[in-house]
């Protein structure tokens, strides 16, 4: 009876180690735009002279960009380095020029360390009187993650929960063979 109490305990350990790899899902926690100005998809007759973008999380300091790419296909942020104030990212723009859509990528540190990427637009009904900026350089990186930059959104890796599955079933047999061990001849 001892031996079919330490198999149970085993099987049992098994079960809810596969269990547990079975259900693991990706960490969550990167920061999420919850707000922008000019807001996403707004048509405006006045082009702004700054970009705000609001996140659900406090946006850690470090290398944070804007760039804002209008229909003419210039970049019309003043510098692409953004100024971070809690979970407030923005960047000054030059005078607009042509009327269309304007796109603002953005790459920010979240809070969880992670990088987040993505953008919005807005559309400049009438032109502006700005003349084109200079440009960056080729080689310089844009927010929205076009760089040939290794993304960091992938989660929370697989293996911890193997490797806690793995310890699991190693208890379980261990535990087993204590209990379980004793005399077969009994039955």
């Amino acid at each position: 009876m001892t031996m079919r109490r330490g198999v149970a305990w085993v099987l049992a350990a098994a079960v809810i180690g596969l269990g547990m790899v079975g259900t693991a899902t990706p960490a969550s926690a990167h920061n999420v735009l919850i707000d922008s100005s000019p807001e996403n998809g707004a048509e405006i007759d006045t082009a702004p002279d700054r970009i705000d973008l609001v996140f659900d999380q406090i946006v850690q300091p470090g290398f944070n960009t804007v760039t804002v790419t209008g229909p003419d296909q210039n970049r019309w942020e003043e510098t692409s380095e953004a100024t971070v104030d809690g979970e407030t990212v923005s960047t000054t723009v030059h005078p607009l020029g042509p009327a269309g859509e304007y796109t603002v990528g953005f790459r920010v540190l979240s809070a969880d360390g992670h990088t987040v990427r993505g953008s919005t637009t807005f559309t400049l009904t009438e032109a502006g009187d700005g003349d084109v900026p200079p440009q960056p350089a080729d080689d310089e990186a844009s927010a929205d993650g076009s760089a040939d930059e290794a993304s960091t959104e992938e989660g929370m890796p697989v293996w911890p929960w193997i490797a806690g599955a793995a310890v699991l079933l190693a208890v379980g047999v261990t535990v087993g063979i204590r209990f379980g061990g004793g005399d077969t001849s009994k039955g």
